[in-house]
């Protein structure tokens, strides 16, 4: 009797070590992220959780070689990813699949290189649904054409709150009321009990070549937000129109602050990348040693039509002489930004819901 209970407890034994053995294995076929050489400035990965697949758009300095691109990918836990190569012709998409560690899940994601550079005309015309069909995301001219941009934005951080139903229900949407066609409508949204619980209690509508660290939204949200594509041209002047109406209750930590008014907040940086920084972001994009110049609106108003905007690039340290190295210029050494915002302190969590600016037909001059 005591070998037959032996027996059965090293049955049972076993067969517990095989279910916790193969509830180990995850299932996840994902990209974290993806790196390569140094024509790479930066990646925008988006999975459509319904369909399971996924895109990547690789954005390289104009003059990047595309037909010999190393990438190298950071999986989910286990998983693989096939093709392997240690170079890659990227003059057309290429499909790579992601199987999870069980090899149960296969998940498609299309790799794509995008030679960059920016746009100097900002229509605010083209706009689209998240993969997740809840925000949109905005777009200046095509992936095909020489100048392309798309849009960043804190859409995926709000997205993170629960409090969008619709994709007009977030800080960061398309107007059809634009001064020519359609404009943007940045908004300073409440984020509701997520956002009280995480010190987090507006976001603030925002608008900004670069990109959205939504891993990083929580954790260190200044460092979210990333700024600045390159920019082969020494710029001059930023030009556009603007509508802006504040908010009723300025707020600071969620509490009423009665002495203070929100403002919106329009400008450009210019500035030098090297092997420290590659991008500004929230918590060094107007005070880095490595700034050039800066285009800013002061004396913000609060009209009900459209008002011209016209900022001219000056030295952030007053009366200096703006100096660029031509090599370094035509080199891609030089990143450009430009952000909008509903609150000027939004990034700080400070401002009025309701806070709401409109922007259109925007121009970078540059000589």
């Amino acid at each position: 009797m005591k070998l037959k209970n032996l027996i059965a407890c090293l049955f049972l034994g076993y067969a517990a070590t095989s279910c916790i053995q193969d509830e180990a294995l995850s299932s996840e076929a994902a990209i974290d992220a993806c790196s390569g050489s140094d024509d790479i400035i930066m990646t925008d990965i988006t999975i459509d959780t319904e369909a399971l697949k996924g895109n990547i758009d690789v954005y390289v300095n104009k003059g990047a070689d595309l037909t010999k691109q190393p990438l190298k990918f950071t999986l989910s836990n286990g998983s693989t990813i096939n093709p392997v190569q240690s170079a890659y012709d990227f003059t057309r998409p290429i499909v790579f699949t992601v199987t999870s560690e069980n090899e149960k899940v296969k998940v498609p994601y299309t790799v794509d290189f995008i030679k960059k550079d920016l746009p100097t005309f900002f229509h605010f015309e083209s706009a689209q649904l998240s993969a997740n069909k809840k925000y949109q995301l905005l777009f200046e001219g095509n992936k095909t054409d020489q100048q392309y941009l798309k849009w960043a934005s804190g859409n995926p951080g709000f997205d993170l709150t629960g409090m969008g139903s619709t994709p007009s229900d977030y800080p960061t949407v398309q107007e059809n009321n634009g001064k020519v066609g359609k404009a943007i409508k940045l908004e300073t949204r409440n984020t509701g009990s997520f956002g009280a619980v995480a010190n987090m209690h507006i976001a603030a509508g925002n608008l900004f070549v670069g990109t959205f660290d939504v891993a990083n939204a929580l954790k260190e949200p200044l460092k979210a937000t990333k700024f600045g594509f390159p920019f082969y041209h020494k710029p001059l002047s930023l030009k556009g129109y603007y509508k802006y109406k504040a908010g009723s209750t300025f707020t600071v930590k969620g509490k009423p602050v009665s002495d203070r008014k929100d403002k919106c907040d329009i400008y450009a940086v210019f500035y030098e990348t090297d092997n420290n920084l590659k991008m500004l972001n929230g918590a060094n994009s107007l005070n880095h040693p490595n700034i050039i110049s800066i285009a800013r609106i002061a004396d913000q108003e609060e009209p009900s039509d459209w008002k011209l905007f016209d900022l001219t690039f000056t030295s952030p340290q007053s009366g200096q002489q703006i100096v660029i190295d031509e090599d370094k210029l035509k080199s891609g050494k030089y990143n450009l930004a430009i952000v909008f915002s509903s609150s000027i302190d939004g990034a700080y969590f400070e401002g009025a819901v309701g806070s709401t600016l409109y922007v259109d037909e925007v121009e970078l001059k540059y000589e």
